[in-house]
């Protein structure tokens, strides 16, 4: 599953959260920083992945009537013009690859700084940081699937794409995080 910028807070607390909960380090400036640094990390990789994609959806802009002409399927063409270019831009593709990348570069700022001290191998703190990518990405499906059915128990039925249902989803959603633990 692709991580989406409404993710981004709630991976980044995950993320500290759980660093404190292992007991293997210690917050030098509590979690805040900790978290501010992660949500860096995660929307720079975002924004990345975003210009990779204008980048895409430009060239078959451009070249929409050979597309048409050859009648190529425009997501397979997608996804290989952003394998292609996907390089050029950082973005790497495999979602298990990317996501302990990512992980080592959040540790590599929380390093630079200064923000934890510990005593132990960098590879320990990097898979407790993947696995809180991982786990709030696996859990996250689960969560909204829960909330729509929440939403559909409601007597005031509320139609999806409005104002009304997104606040009332948003807050539905905090709550289960919340309740889970994921958010604070």
């Amino acid at each position: 599953m692709k991580i989406s910028l409404s993710h981004v807070p709630h991976i980044s607390n995950k993320i500290a959260v759980d660093l404190l909960a292992s007991k293997l380090v210690v917050m030098t400036h509590g979690l805040d920083p900790v978290v501010a640094e992660a949500t860096k990390v995660l929307e720079y990789s975002l924004k990345q992945e975003r210009e990779l994609e204008e980048k895409v959806k430009d060239i078959i802009y451009d070249n929409e009537d050979e597309i048409d002409f050859y009648q190529a399927d425009d997501r397979q063409l997608f996804f290989m013009i952003k394998k292609k270019l996907a390089p050029e831009f950082g973005v790497i593709l495999s979602y298990e690859e990317r996501y302990s990348d990512i992980a080592h570069k959040i540790l590599d700022a929380i390093y630079e700084e200064d923000l934890m001290a510990y005593d132990i191998d960098e590879n320990r703190l990097k898979n407790i940081i993947y696995n809180a990518i991982t786990s709030f990405i696996a859990s996250n499906e689960e969560i909204q699937d829960i909330v729509y059915e929440k939403m559909r128990s409601f007597r005031d039925k509320f139609t999806p794409g409005t104002d009304e249902y997104e606040i009332r989803f948003e807050k539905l959603y905090r709550e289960e995080l919340t309740r889970r633990g994921l958010s604070s």
